[in-house]
C-alpha cells in the first residue's frame, strides 16, 4: 500500500488517498477513475510528499500510545463485564424496549443494553429517554 497526497487542479483542494501500488495509481489515472471528492474534476495530480521516517522520539511516542490504548481497552472491557452481569441484553430490539420501559410505569425492569443507530439514540433523547453510548470491543483478540 502506498499513500499519496493529491491535489485537484480545479478547486485546489488537497487530500490523501491510498493505492495498492504506484502502478495502480497510474492505471486509475489513465482510466480516468481519479476524481476530486469536492468538485468531481478529473484534474487530480500527485503533490510533493516527504517520506515518513520513524526516529527514536517517534518510536517512544508510539510505545506510549500503545500503552495508553491498552489501558483504555482494559477499562472498556471492565465496563463491558459489569454491563453484561447487571443489565439485560436486548440486541437490536433496544429502541422498542427502551420506549416500553419509559412509557409503561407498571413495567419494572432492570437496565437494558443493545444496539441502536445514532439517529435512534437522538430520537430517544428527544423523547426524554435517558440513553448512553458506550464503546464496545468484541471479545476476540486481534
Amino acid at each position: 500500500m502506498i499513500k499519496y497526497k493529491l491535489i485537484c487542479k480545479d478547486c485546489n483542494i488537497k487530500f490523501d488517498s491510498w493505492f495498492a501500488s504506484s502502478n495502480e495509481y497510474e492505471k486509475l489515472k489513465k482510466r480516468k477513475f481519479l476524481t476530486c471528492h469536492s468538485c468531481n474534476s478529473l484534474k487530480v495530480e500527485k503533490t510533493l510528499m516527504t517520506p515518513q521516517v520513524i526516529n527514536t522520539k517517534l518510536k517512544s511516542e508510539i510505545k506510549i500510545d500503545s500503552a495508553k490504548y491498552g489501558k483504555i481497552k482494559k477499562t472498556i472491557k471492565h465496563y463491558q463485564k459489569f454491563i453484561k452481569n447487571n443489565f439485560q441484553y436486548v440486541g437490536d430490539n433496544f429502541v422498542h424496549e427502551a420506549r416500553s420501559i419509559h412509557y409503561n410505569d407498571k413495567k419494572k425492569s432492570k437496565g437494558i443494553y443493545g444496539s441502536a443507530s445514532n439517529q435512534e439514540i437522538k430520537e430517544l433523547k428527544e423523547e426524554g429517554i435517558d440513553t448512553q453510548v458506550i464503546p464496545w470491543i468484541e471479545d476476540k483478540d486481534n
